[in-house]
This record gives C-alpha cells, structure tokens and sequence, in this order.
C-alpha cells in the first residue's frame, strides 16, 4: 500500500471512530484515547513479536498466561522495558470488546499491570504513567458503565480494524500521522495547548535537518520543549547516513503530552535504553545539565510567554544565562530558552529553534542578548518562513540557527517567506520536500542571491543596533509593475491627438446639422 493511500484509509478510520463516539468526548479529549489505544496496540504487537522471535510456530496471543516463567518475564522486561501477559493483549481484548460488561476496569487493571511491570527496572521512569490520560472511568466518556464500555469498545474495534501489518513496516508515520490529522482538525477548539505548539511535519523535517546538517556522527539529540517528541523524531528519520550514539533526551513541561513523547518514542521503535524524555520546567528546573553538551539542538519552545526572570535574582548567576549579563524579560522567555539550548551545545554541533518574529528587533534585554550572540558569532543564520504553517496560528516564524564553530564572522540571511518556498492548501501552508532541499541548499552553499539571501559582517549588524530581521538584510523583490515613461508619453499624446480629431468631427457634424 502507499504513503498516501495509507495516510488516506487512517484518516477515514479515525473519522469513523470519531463518528461513533461524536457529541459524547471533546475532540481535545477524545485524542487521547485514540492515542492511547494505538500506543497498546503498537506495544501488544511489539511484544508479541519480541517474545515469538520470528517463530511462525509460536502465537504469544493464544497461550496460557501461567506458562509464562518468573525467568522469561525478567528478562523480556530488561530488553523492552516492560512485560504483557498474552491475556492483556490488545487483541485478546478487541475479541470482547462489545460483549464486555467489565471493560473500562479490564482495561485499567491492564494499563496499571503493563506500568507497574517495570517498578524496580532500570526502565521504570520510562514506562510509569505512560496511560495516565487514557481515564477508562472518566464522565467524559459517558454517565454510566455501560455506556463508558460501548464507547471504549468503539475506539478498540475500530483501531482493530487498522489493516497496516506490522506498524514498523508502514509507510508512513502512523503514530505522528494519528497525531497531527487530530490537531488539524481540533486545533481550533484546542487553542494555545494544541495547536500552536504543535510543530508540523514538514517543519519539524526542515529543523532537523538544518540541526544535523554536516555530521557524520552524532553524540546524541536533544529538545528542551519536546512537545510530543515531533523534531527528535523527524531527527531520527533523516540519520539513514548518520549514528546517533546515545539516543534521544528531551523535556517538556505538560504532563499529557510527556506522556504523548514517551509513548511516540516506543511507537517508533526506540527502546527505553535508547531515549530519556523528562517532565519539568527547563528554565527553572532543567534535567539534562549532567548529558550535556549535544551535537544536535531542536526545537519550537512556545512563544513570548511570562516567566520569572528577574524576578527570581539568583538566575542571573545560572551559568546557562549569566554570559549573556541579562536575564529574558519577565514577559517574554523566548531568548531564556535559546540561551539555554545555546549551553547545552556542543562545540561542534547546531541548534536550530524556531523563533517568534519579535525578538529580533525589539530593544531592551533582547537587544542586548542578540548583542551576546552576535559578538560571540553564536548565530549562523536566521531564516524567515512563510505565513499560516502551523495550527492554530498564521504567524510568520522564523529559524535561528546557533553554532560555535563557525568559521567566518558573518550571519546569513534567508527570506523563505516568497511563494517559491511554500504551497498553499485549504487550511495551512505547507513546505514541500522541494522547499525544504531548496531552504537547505541556501543554508549550505551561503551564497548570496538578490531578494532570498545574503550572509552579513557581523560588524554591520552591530551598526543596526544588533537588528537580526531578515527584511532588514534581504531586500524584498519590488513587485510593481515596471513603466515606460517615454512609451507612456507616446501613447498619451497618440490618445491626445485622436481625441482631437474626434471633437472636430464631431464639431463638423453638428455645424452640418444646424446649417440645415
């Protein structure tokens, strides 16, 4: 089956999971549960897969759960991190699903036993509240326990009927697939918590690339607002030339949608050993001080929201912000987490972070942050993308790409705002696989091409009072029609002299008329 025809039959199931339980579960909610249920029919099928071995002989699903040894558990739980008995299988559970007066708890006692599997394992904080949002006894999936059941069992029937094969063979990203058709069309009742921190596909695929542009190998990846793991994962995708040695580490402050990164990261089959995804707040109570630094950077932080800043004296002296001699303002954190990110990169390594527009002209504390970056020839290039690219939100973004091994004292410039870097569709603008090499090759070549791009002295930037804008550097393309004025003359004295002749005509055929 095809990408698209793949991505086309998902949709249409997912719909007509949404159809059967529509007016009963908020869509915002209702994500979680189609969610939830794809990640335990993902980790039922791995794990069956896992304990079969390629065996046609052996069905996990059909055994007898007693058969299974203290021995056997041990040891599947060291390498997957978790354990399900065959009883707790996702399919197992979709055969009575309609007929199963006990659902909801069924399925509770199960989500508990598959988290609690791991207490004492080195996999533990990876598998612990993995389904904390899937509430099987919430209100909102009904008043009563039987219609609690009939509408858990419609979103388990349905994603039965999912017909993909294996999930690691698909063609496309199921999981991220799932996740950003939902936000597509929720974004607008979900406001600021979905939509507008969601980073699309296509954008997540420019920032990493843009982040492991160049390496040959890579120490390790990391997101300081790793949202539902989007860019780390758009990062894996794009190694097939490239080793990431130590695996994945991220934060993100939100619980449900940690939970969302921890459950992606298993969906695309990165073991708990290989990923460390942390709940928390980055600015005030970062996680990964002691993993630093990384070679590759990403990340889309939410923009200009209010933290404590100044506020709290100590964190001048922190030493993620204490180079810079100026704290973010309390209003707007936004350079807080470039600094950050800034930090925490390795001497050979890149950041790219998408950036509200704002804080590369506006004055105070910011300005003289840019100030720090641009002295310090922190800052690679700034790119300006399109309008309308992500939900919930038609703000034209930029990309700030840091790095401290740059070999010249120049920033580039990149306006990727023009037609020719976008496609429009029904709702949001997109970036093609043709855009995004042609964002690339600019960003590679750093030539210098009028009205797109062009790399600039730091010392002028200086002299622009440290304006990082790109419409500052890049000339815009004058889209004004071009007139002739000579040729316009001529036409205007040849229309003159025929309006003349006209009146004199005219003038001869009323003389006429009065003479007889």
């Amino acid at each position: 089956m095809s990408s698209a025809a793949q991505r086309a039959e998902l949709q249409s199931q997912i719909w007509k999971i949404a159809n059967e339980v529509r007016g009963s579960v908020d869509g915002w909610d209702f994500k979680q549960y189609v969610l939830g249920t794809l990640f335990y029919r993902f980790i039922s099928e791995n794990f069956s897969n896992y304990i079969e071995g390629g065996d046609d002989s052996i069905n996990y699903a059909e055994l007898d759960d007693s058969i299974i040894t203290k021995e056997i558990k041990e040891d599947a739980i060291k390498t997957k991190g978790y354990f399900i008995y065959p009883s707790q299988l996702f399919s197992n559970i979709a055969k009575e699903a309609n007929t199963n007066d006990s659902l909801n708890t069924d399925l509770a006692e199960i989500f508990s036993a598959i988290e609690s599997s791991a207490n004492g394992y080195p996999s533990e904080s990876d598998i612990k509240g993995l389904f904390a949002d899937f509430d099987t006894t919430s209100n909102r999936l009904g008043n009563t326990v039987k219609d609690k059941n009939s509408r858990l069992a419609a979103v388990i029937k349905g994603v039965e009927r999912l017909n993909f094969g294996k999930f690691e063979d698909n063609q496309i990203d199921l999981f991220g697939d799932a996740y950003e058709f939902l936000i597509s069309n929720y974004a607008a009742n979900a406001g600021k918590s979905g939509g507008e921190f969601f980073t699309p596909q296509c954008v997540s695929e420019l920032i990493a690339k843009l982040a492991i542009h160049g390496q040959s190998t890579i120490n390790k990846i990391y997101d300081p607002a790793a949202g539902s793991g989007s860019l780390l994962l758009q990062a894996k995708k794009q190694f097939d030339e490239h080793i990431i040695e130590d695996g994945f580490f991220g934060q993100e402050i939100n619980h449900t949608t940690y939970n969302l990164a921890r459950m992606n990261m298993f969906l695309h089959n990165i073991n708990y050993d290989k990923f460390n995804i942390a709940l928390g707040n980055t600015l005030l109570d970062p996680q990964f001080g002691n993993d630093k630094p990384f070679d590759a950077i990403v990340s889309n932080p939410p923009y200009s929201i209010p933290w404590i800043g100044s506020g709290d004296p100590t964190l001048i002296n922190d030493e993620r912000f204490a180079p810079a001699g100026v704290l973010a303002p309390k209003s707007k954190a936004d350079f807080a987490f470039v600094l950050h990110a800034l930090s925490y990169l390795s001497s050979k390594g890149r950041a790219a972070i998408v950036c509200f527009p704002g804080i590369f002209y506006r004055g105070g504390a910011e300005q003289k942050i840019r100030k720090y970056l641009v002295d310090n020839n922190f800052v690679e290039t700034v790119i300006s993308l399109a309008p309308n690219l992500f939900y919930g939100t038609s703000i034209a973004v930029n990309i700030l790409v840091l790095s401290k091994h740059k070999t010249d004292t120049k920033t580039q410039f990149i306006d990727a705002s023009g037609e020719d870097f976008f496609r429009k569709e029904t709702n949001n603008n997109v970036l093609t696989s043709d855009h995004i090499d042609a964002i690339l090759e600019l960003f590679a070549n750093k030539k210098d091409i009028d009205h797109v791009a062009i790399s600039v002295d730091n010392d002028k930037i200086a002299a622009e009072n440290y304006n990082l804008s790109v419409s500052s550097y890049v000339e815009a393309r004058d889209t004004r029609e071009v007139i002739d004025i000579v040729e316009l003359n001529a036409e205007i004295k040849k229309t003159v002299t025929n309006i003349d002749r006209l009146r004199a005509e005219i003038d001869e055929i009323i003389a006429e008329i009065e003479v007889g």
